[in-house]
This record gives structure tokens, C-alpha cells and sequence, in this order.
């Protein structure tokens, strides 16, 4: 289920005199109750189908990667979570780091919000950023590549 969705849907909760909400759909069941002024928001996985493969489009040549773009060099720094992420610790702020820019482990490299909380994602390595592959305000998954530090 898209973690919009589900802001959403909890918000709603919270909101109005619902003290209960479950729903079920293709991805999943979710279920958020609301306890004492808390909402509490469980998610269970529908059992993984395995996935149908669409049909092979060709593709001009000029289109395809090289190999260098597919994957990058350098040490990457994965998000650790479902998010938002974010380059700067608000809209007009300046990012915390650019291309080119010297970071040193545990220095702050951008911010992913999850669930309302905003938490900071740390550089785990002392290097120069020469990739930001995470845009910002996009939606990233967990164990997606965001930067590469060399």
C-alpha cells in the first residue's frame, strides 16, 4: 500500500470519531486503531505472487545504459527505511551536501521522512559525494541507493 495512502488514511483516523479502521486490498490487510488518542497502525503483507513478466520491449540501442551508468563506483549509501526524502531540513534551506562536497562519517547527508518523523541519514563512510541519486521530495524504498561517496 502507498505510504501516502496510508498518511492519509491514519490522519482521517486520528482526526474523526472512527475509533477503528481495517481495510484489505491486493498488497495487504491494514488496521488502525485508535487507543487513548494514539493511533496505532499495524500492516500485514498479502503472501508474495510471483510477478508476471511483461513482454520484452526493444529498444534502440541508444536508449540502453552503459555500463558505467548501471552501476555505480564508489561506496553507496542505501535508505534505510520507506520514505520522503529530502536534501535540506526544509523547503528553502540549503541541502546538506552537493556534488563534490567532503563528508565525514556520521556528518548528515539528507533527511527521509516516514510516518511524520523526519530522520536524519548519516554518511557511513569519510569521502567526497560524487553521486546524489535520490531526488528530492520523491518517494524512496528501503535499500535504494541514494549516494555514492568516494
Amino acid at each position: 500500500m502507498d505510504l501516502r495512502k496510508l498518511k492519509t488514511l491514519i490522519d482521517l483516523v486520528s482526526e474523526s470519531n472512527v475509533s477503528e479502521l481495517e481495510i484489505t486490498e491486493a498488497e495487504g490487510k491494514v488496521r488502525i486503531v485508535k487507543s487513548g488518542g494514539a493511533v496505532v497502525q499495524q500492516y500485514v503483507a498479502a503472501p508474495m505472487q510471483a510477478p508476471v513478466a511483461p513482454a520484452p520491449v526493444a529498444a534502440p540501442v541508444a536508449e540502453l545504459p552503459s555500463p558505467a551508468a548501471a552501476a555505480p563506483t564508489g561506496h553507496v549509501v542505501k535508505s534505510p527505511m520507506v520514505g520522503t526524502f529530502y536534501r535540506s531540513s526544509s523547503p528553502g534551506a540549503k541541502p546538506f551536501v552537493e556534488v563534490g562536497s567532503q563528508v565525514k562519517e556520521g556528518e548528515t547527508l539528507c533527511i527521509i521522512e516516514a510516518m511524520k518523523i523526519l530522520n536524519e541519514i548519516e554518511a557511513d563512510k569519510s569521502g567526497t559525494v560524487t553521486r546524489i541519486l535520490g531526488e528530492n521530495g520523491q518517494a524512496v524504498e528501503y535499500g535504494q541507493p541514494l549516494f555514492v561517496i568516494e
